[in-house]
């Protein structure tokens, strides 16, 4: 085709200068960047219109004699030239259902039936934050909402009616301190935020108010996953922040985006100090997703005042098999690695100012570390005087998906592991209504004390049925296990009852409970050591002519659940 061009416009050329000097031999030859047309066209010139047509519509570069000015290349909206349908934690529909110049609405609905065998009595499970009860059909999340956007204003909200509207809430501390009822301030709202659009480089977006986190991979939405239950990794990390954003979009295929934040997970503030983060999304290839997730500064341990923490997440994605129409369509697999530790020394205060004596211990990020302030290890979880205990996080996932027929089917397997001693980031078992803001005073049965140990790993194997790109069938299986007992038992982790109502809360779940429900009034107290406050608890429950109640935790748990998932 270019050889082509190039005899047109010879041919053109020749034409032209022969009419020029027909008309006029004096004139002058025509500036650079104007098209060389005769002053009078012969009656007849051929091949000089075809080709001549053939030019104009063709953008040369430089190095061209034609004069056709270049068009400049038209911006993308940022990941939209690529399919990224494929990739763990986005959703999977190709189309939008409807849309208009203001409003892009959104509707989610995922309903689930879990089976655990440990069988406990009361259905109650832990250690999860997407499976709450076993034996039982119980709807997850009805979201509602959607993106508002004109004249370079964005707002977006989606509501979490079900049991994510009390589960997500359950694991943030911060809504206990102060007044204002925090809790159901914002409890059915999974995303809540305004902002603004500037159009420099490929866009910035300044956004504020609830927003996702994506810290480890999985979205908060069970839709956009390969699998229903995930890892520690992701299933332990925050789902949400609550806080100011800026996402910066040097390239149709970078974000640069930081947070300042209340804190990790926290709707409110657990200390004064708040939290500053970011993630660096890049995508250098169609096949390829790489995300990095940093988060620091925050003192994020609710009345711990000078414990800080730090942690990093980072993903890698890719597709490394793709062959549509065929029966096996893609494979693909992602990896998650995550690091982090908390940090800060030992302190005393005057009994007005904290709960507990005064007295809080100190933790570092290596362990053993020197600490002038510290006082001989009373708590038998402590390591011993005058050391910091190790309190960190170190964990990984890894999942590879295969579609099969045109994406109608989907298998997933998948496995990771954790170690986070002190279990700053476990998600604590709800024995007695206990919460991550009760923990926080006293954790009785499952403690989180620094240099208390925990260790897991896990697996499961997910199939999926997608017969439109608006629904999934879901059928999975997960096995877990812990070095320490998790799991809630065969008899589950609710009180028998004080009143003839089996496994209710006695409303008091900082302290130990007895077996007829009631209250000891003794819980986690770090200055004695743990038998001393077993033995006052006992006698309190043997003074109401009872006997203290425990939990029944396990260390290994396996489960089944059946889902059915919408999103339009």
């Amino acid at each position: 085709m270019k050889a082509r061009i190039e005899v047109l416009e010879a041919e053109l050329k020749s034409h032209t200068a022969a009419a020029a000097k027909e008309a006029s031999p004096a004139a002058a030859p025509p500036a650079r960047g104007a098209l060389a047309l005769p002053a009078a066209a012969p009656a007849a010139v051929p091949a000089a219109a075809p080709a001549q047509a053939a030019v104009a519509q063709m953008s040369s570069d430089s190095s061209s004699s034609t004069v056709v000015p270049p068009t400049k290349k038209p911006k993308i909206d940022p990941f939209s030239d690529w399919d990224w349908t494929w990739l763990n934690g986005n959703p999977r529909n190709k189309d939008v259902a409807f849309d208009s110049k203001f409003f892009t609405p959104e509707i989610r609905a995922d309903l689930t039936y879990t089976y655990d065998f440990n069988k406990p009595v009361d259905n109650s499970m832990g250690g999860s934050s997407e499976l709450f009860r076993s034996n039982e059909l119980q709807l997850e999340q009805l979201g509602l909402g959607g993106d508002f956007h004109l004249d370079n204003v964005r707002a977006r909200f989606m509501t979490q009616f079900g049991m994510y509207s009390t589960a997500t809430i359950r694991n943030d501390p911060s809504y206990s301190k102060g007044q204002w009822n925090i809790a159901d301030a914002d409890r059915y709202l999974a995303e809540a935020y305004g902002g603004y659009h500037i159009n420099a480089l490929n866009g910035i977006n300044i956004d504020a108010g609830i927003f996702m986190s994506y810290i480890g991979l999985f979205s908060y939405y069970n839709f956009d996953n390969w699998a229903y239950q995930p890892s520690y990794v992701s299933s332990n990390t925050p789902w949400f922040f609550q806080g100011l954003r800026i996402q910066i979009f040097p390239t149709p295929h970078l974000k640069i985006e930081p947070w300042f934040i209340n804190g990790w997970q926290s709707y409110g503030s657990s200390n004064s100090r708040k939290g500053i983060g970011g993630q660096i999304k890049y995508t250098p290839r169609p096949w390829m997703n790489i995300i990095s997730n940093n988060y620091g500064i925050g003192h994020d341990d609710l009345y711990t005042f000078n414990r800080g923490r730090i942690h990093t997440d980072d993903s890698l994605e890719i597709k490394y098999y793709d062959k549509p129409g065929k029966t096996l369509d893609k494979m693909a697999f992602s990896f998650t690695g995550d690091m982090g530790c908390e940090f800060g020394p030992s302190n005393t205060y005057p009994a007005s100012q904290y709960f507990s004596g005064g007295y809080q211990q100190g933790v570092a990020c290596l362990g053993d570390k020197k600490d002038a302030n510290a006082l001989p290890g009373q708590n038998a979880n402590f390591i011993k005087g005058g050391i910091d205990p190790k309190q960190s996080f170190v964990g990984f996932m890894v999942y590879d998906r295969t579609w099969f027929k045109k994406d109608t089917f989907g298998l997933t397997i998948g496995a990771g592991l954790i170690n986070n001693p002190g279990r700053y980031l476990v998600l604590l078992p709800p024995i007695n209504g206990e919460t991550a803001s009760s923990a926080a005073i006293n954790a009785p049965y499952f403690t989180g004390n620094p240099g208390d140990s925990f260790k897991a790993w896990d697996s499961s194997i997910t199939y999926d049925y997608m017969p439109r790109q608006w629904l999934t069938f879901r059928w999975e299986y997960d096995y877990r296990h812990a070095n320490v007992p998790y799991w809630s038992g065969k008899n589950g982790v609710t009180p028998p009852g004080s009143t003839g109502v089996p496994y209710t809360n006695n409303g008091f779940p900082q302290f130990y409970a007895c077996m007829n429900g009631g209250n000891t009034g003794f819980g986690d107290n770090a200055a004695l050591p743990l038998a001393a406050n077993l033995s006052l608890a006992n006698t309190a429950c043997q003074s109401q002519g009872s006997s203290l109640w425990k939990p029944d935790l396990r260390r290994d748990e396996s489960l089944v659940d059946i889902d059915v998932m919408v999103k339009f």
